[in-house]
C-alpha cells in the first residue's frame, strides 16, 4: 500500500511540475528584461532554492563525490544557461506554442547524438521516429505564417533544442549522480558564465522591473525552476522511465493550449500537425513496449 501511495505522490509531483513547466512562456513574456538577464536571474534564484534543499536534506556532502564529473557538469551548465536564453528569445519572435514544439525536437536530436558520440546502436524504431519527427519540424518551418520574425523564433527554438540535447548528452556521459546536487552544480556553472556575458552585452536592468515583473521573475526562479525541479527529480525516483516519459509530454500540451487560448497566439493546422508528429514520435522512441522486439523481428521477415 505504501508503495502505491508513493507512486501516487510521484505522479502528482511530475504532473504538477509539467503543468508549471508548460506555463513558463506566459511568465517570461511578462518580464521586461533581455533573455540573457532573465536566464541569469532564473539560475541565481533557483540555485539559492536548491542550496537550501541540499542543506536541509544533507546532500551537500555529496558534492565532494562528484569531482571527476565537474568538467562535464560545468559544460552542461553553460549549455543549460544558453539553452534558456535561446528559448526565451524564441518567445520574443514567435508564439509560445511554436517555440515549445520546436524545443521538443531535442529528444530526436539525442537519438542521433547518442548513435554518433556514444556509438549506441540505432534501431529501426529510432530511425522511423527520427524521420517522422524531422518531417514534423519541416512542416512547422515550412508554414511560417508570421514572416521572417516567426521563422527567426522557430530557429531560436530549434537552437534551444540543440543545446538541451547537449545537456542530456553531458548528463549521460557524467553517469549516475545525485540529481539535485548535479543540477545545483549546473546552475552555478550557468551563473559563472552568464554574469560576464550579461555584463558585456545588455547589462543589468533588474532595478527597472515593476512589482508585476519582479513577481514573475521570482516565480520563474523559485517555483518554475527551484521547486518544480525538486518535484520532477523526486518523482523520477519512484516512477518507471516509461511513466515519466508519458507524463513529461503534459508540458508542451499545456504550452500550446495556453499559447492559443490564453495569449491568443495563432498556429496553423499544418504547424499543429507537424508539432503533433514531433511529440508523438519523440514519445514513441522513449516508451519501451514488450512487443517492440517481436514487431521488429516480424518486419525483418
Amino acid at each position: 500500500m505504501s508503495k502505491l501511495n508513493g507512486q501516487g505522490l510521484a505522479r502528482a509531483q511530475i504532473i504538477t511540475a509539467m503543468v508549471f513547466f508548460g506555463t513558463i512562456g506566459v511568465f517570461v513574456k511578462n518580464i521586461d528584461l533581455a533573455s540573457s538577464e532573465i536566464a541569469l536571474y532564473r539560475a541565481v534564484i533557483a540555485a539559492a532554492v536548491l542550496l537550501v534543499v541540499l542543506l536541509v536534506t544533507g546532500r551537500l556532502k555529496k558534492l565532494g563525490l562528484m569531482k571527476k564529473q565537474l568538467p562535464i557538469l560545468f559544460f552542461s551548465g553553460v549549455a543549460m544557461g544558453f539553452n534558456w536564453i535561446l528559448l526565451f528569445e524564441a518567445y520574443n519572435y514567435t508564439s509560445v506554442a511554436l517555440s515549445t514544439l520546436c524545443y521538443y525536437f531535442a529528444p530526436t536530436l539525442v537519438i542521433i547524438a547518442s548513435a554518433v558520440l556514444l556509438k549506441e546502436k540505432l534501431t529501426a524504431k529510432q530511425l522511423v521516429c527520427f524521420i517522422a519527427s524531422s518531417a514534423g519540424l519541416v512542416m512547422i518551418i515550412g508554414v511560417s505564417g508570421g514572416g521572417s520574425s516567426d521563422l527567426i523564433g522557430i530557429l531560436y527554438g530549434l537552437g534551444a533544442a540543440c543545446l538541451y540535447a547537449m545537456v542530456v548528452m553531458c548528463n549521460k556521459i557524467a553517469g549516475k549522480t545525485d540529481d539535485i546536487s548535479r543540477t545545483w552544480i549546473q546552475f552555478i556553472s550557468a551563473i559563472i558564465v552568464l554574469v560576464p556575458y550579461v555584463a558585456a552585452t545588455n547589462g543589468f536592468h533588474i532595478s527597472t522591473l515593476d512589482s508585476k515583473g519582479m513577481f514573475y521573475m521570482l516565480f520563474v526562479g523559485v517555483v518554475h525552476t527551484g521547486i518544480m525541479y525538486c518535484f520532477y527529480f523526486a518523482s523520477l525516483a519512484r516512477l518507471r522511465g516509461q511513466q515519466a516519459a508519458i507524463l513529461s509530454y503534459i508540458d508542451p500540451l499545456v504550452a500550446v493550449i495556453l499559447s492559443v487560448l490564453w495569449l491568443g497566439e495563432s498556429i496553423s493546422p499544418v504547424q499543429l500537425l507537424g508539432g503533433a508528429l514531433i511529440l508523438i514520435f519523440a514519445l514513441a522512441n522513449e516508451v519501451k513496449l514488450k512487443k517492440d522486439k517481436k514487431i521488429v523481428e516480424r518486419l525483418s521477415e
